[in-house]
């Protein structure tokens, strides 16, 4: 009786990245569409760093972590690969997550955001949506760069000026006369002590008129604060704000 033998199954290159709790009702993902997704993500993050590089003030380190988020997501997704359970765990070990770094603008944060988009739409292996969606964020974020969309107007004219007088001149309202006549609007936004209590430092934050004479109103004031500091800067709108 002639019985035929079954040679044992050899491990296969595929076997390797198969996972010890997969089984006939998960979705085991092939090792070169693991690759193609990665790489696109990749091919993406490089995109949106090289959009945000654009006429934009950066730093190394942010760059280089928006060209490997989309690819982080992505593999996230992938990993999760439909199963809820999985999902709402990743969900919850991400809120944990924290950047140990000052607070970053809105353009930044809106920045990391379109990266995680990318990102998830290639991990669920939409690559041609992803692609489409990246050219279409980044073509109309390098336009409104382009056009500086959403700069304020005018922006030379908002000023903030810091001045110092002795701590026997009553600040309130000594200079309202000046900053009427050179300014549209002015608000003293804050008042502190310096030179050990001896003196004042008032911060006004000031519009100046279209015909105003920095020069000749610094002079003014200089004649009303006894010659003391003087500093006049570009009005800054906050870091934390969005």
């Amino acid at each position: 009786m002639y019985v035929e033998t079954i040679p044992p199954e050899t491990d296969s290159f595929e076997s390797i990245f198969k996972g010890i709790f997969d089984n006939e009702f998960a979705t085991v993902i092939e090792v070169k569409d693991f690759l193609l997704c990665v790489g696109v993500s990749l091919f993406i993050g490089l995109i949106m760093a090289l959009c945000y590089m654009f006429r934009t003030r950066y730093t190394k380190s942010f760059v280089v972590t928006l060209s490997l988020l989309p690819a982080v997501v992505c593999v996230v997704i992938m990993m999760v690969n439909g199963n809820i359970g999985t999902g709402v765990a990743v969900a919850g070990a991400f809120s944990l997550v924290r950047f140990r770094s000052v607070p970053g603008t809105a353009k930044e944060i809106s920045t990391i955001f379109l990266a995680m988009g990318a990102g998830l739409i290639a991990g669920m292996g939409y690559l041609a949506y992803a692609v489409l969606f990246t050219v279409i964020l980044c073509a109309i974020f390098v336009l409104y760069n382009l056009l500086d969309f959403g700069t304020r107007r005018n922006s030379a004219r908002y000023k903030t000026v810091k001045i110092t007088i002795p701590e026997d001149l009553d600040y309130s309202g000594v200079f309202d006369d000046i900053f009427a006549e050179y300014t549209t609007a002015y608000e003293l936004s804050s008042v502190k002590t310096t030179n050990m209590g001896s003196m004042f430092r008032l911060t006004y934050d000031v519009i100046l008129k279209k015909s105003a004479n920095e020069k000749e109103m610094i002079d003014k004031l200089r004649c009303r604060n006894g010659n003391l500091e003087i500093a006049i800067s570009k009005q800054e709108s906050g870091a934390v704000e969005l």
